[in-house]
């Protein structure tokens, strides 16, 4: 399949989203539902691109989306490459736009990556924080950013209003279906994560590359590290079973590094590459589809 443009979209780059959390979640704050004034300043001309993305995330993410997505995407035929040669792919993603910094998103991955390593956390750890965004790559395969990155949510169930504008749902056609609109859904309590299906984005389609590769907690971050409604505000626990919480502590280790790695100095690419191709190497074959 011949790669895509990446599809146009309301955010001024896919890294405005991630400064968006960071306003909600700075670095030694406890996570709340309870906003900022900063942030709950609707009318600031600054935030419209980012109000706009959540309208179109929060109205087109439906159950029925979601799982025609990862039907799609689970056929793994868009692509055969290795996990650094992702890496690289990734990297043609221009972002010319971020104003925190110049950094390539390879650069971005190995910030994140290095930060684990220079912690001593285990290799699985360490290479989890390289490809856990690799999913993005769907950008360059057309996908609209609302469907790419953005705050991840159970779909099938009523909608948290603990979720970033939560009143956007209401013009989700899931909303209006009461099957789907109460506090359960279609799933029980206790059911566990695995039984329930998530917002469409680039957390899932990663996990599903890397499920049969990692290690459960690596594969708990790949899929949840988006999902702040429960790793910070506490949401969806009803769902959960004792195993997902055991591993969320994982997720919440994983979100440190995620959220606050990003940094104007620029790790050494070259110098760095054969370390993370020896230790892709030690968990994934040569090649593998996408």
């Amino acid at each position: 399949m011949a790669d895509k443009k990446p599809s146009p979209g309301p955010l001024d780059s896919l890294d405005a989203w991630e400064d968006d959390v960071l306003r909600r979640y700075p670095e030694g704050g406890e996570g709340s539902n309870k906003f900022d004034k900063e942030f709950r300043d609707y009318d600031n001309p600054a935030r419209d691109t980012v109000r706009e993305f959540y309208r179109l995330n929060h109205t087109q993410q439906t159950l029925e989306f979601a799982q025609a997505k990862k039907r799609g995407f689970d056929k793994h035929d868009r692509k055969e490459m290795g996990l650094w040669e992702a890496c690289e792919y990734l990297n043609t993603l221009i972002d010319d736009s971020d104003p925190d910094t110049d950094l390539s998103q390879i650069q971005h991955l190995l910030q994140t990556a290095e930060a684990i390593r220079a912690d001593g956390r285990p290799r699985w750890f360490v290479l989890t924080g390289l490809i856990h965004d690799l999913g993005k790559i769907m950008c360059l395969w057309g996908e609209p950013q609302w469907a790419v990155v953005g705050d991840t949510f159970p779909v099938g169930c009523k909608f948290s209003d603990k979720i970033v504008y939560p009143e956007f749902f209401d013009e989700n056609p899931d909303s209006k279906d009461p099957e789907l609109s109460t506090e359960c859904g279609i799933y029980e309590v206790g059911c566990g994560l695995d039984e329930v299906t998530m917002s469409w984005g680039h957390d899932e389609y990663m996990h599903g590359i890397a499920k049969d590769h990692l290690p459960e907690p690596a594969l708990y971050m790949i899929r949840y590290h988006s999902f702040y409604a429960a790793h910070r505000e506490g949401a969806y626990d009803h769902l959960m079973n004792d195993r997902d919480r055991e591993m969320f502590k994982w997720v919440k280790a994983f979100n440190h590094y995620d959220l606050y790695s990003k940094a104007d100095s620029a790790p050494k690419i070259r110098e760095l590459k054969p370390y993370y191709q020896e230790l892709i190497g030690e968990f994934f074959p040569e090649t593998v589809a996408w």
